[in-house]
């Protein structure tokens, strides 16, 4: 199961954050999560919608460049040890981890972190043969 997040490109100057963010708002979309990586440049907002479709096409009207990714959403036990425990499953299966950032809910007794892997389907794979949780995009639109 994999998840669509929208990335977008943000010059680094002010009110740009504002500005993405107001145009969701206007359309009623919700944001679920986000994280944003920064350069000196510009910064790329990475979101979770529950209307990733609609997100972009406004986005995009409204000049910003956005595009659409599919990620992963893992289950991850709360407890110490719970990361470094998925962290291995997918060093013992040779997964490339390209980005990762952590969900702002929980779901039951379960973190959820979000990855970018270079091979999804590989990564999932990995993660059920553990009986590792992937999250699906209605589970987290509903959170």
């Amino acid at each position: 199961m994999k998840i669509t997040q929208i990335s977008v490109f943000l010059e680094n100057k002010e009110g740009r954050l504002h500005d993405a963010v107001k145009t969701l708002s206007d359309k009623g979309i919700n944001i679920r999560t986000l994280t944003i990586a920064e350069s000196k440049d510009f910064g790329v907002l990475r979101i979770i919608v529950d209307r990733p479709e609609e997100a972009k096409e406004a986005l995009v009207a409204h000049g910003f460049v956005a595009r659409i990714t599919e990620i992963v959403a893992v289950e991850v036990d709360d407890r110490p040890g719970g990361l470094a425990r998925l962290l291995q499953v997918l060093q013992e299966h040779r997964i490339n981890i390209e980005y990762m950032y952590a969900f702002t809910e929980k779901r039951a007794d379960k973190g959820i972190m979000v990855f970018r892997f270079d091979d999804a389907d590989a990564a999932i794979a990995a993660l059920k043969s553990h009986s590792i949780g992937v999250v699906g995009q209605k589970d987290v639109v509903n959170l």
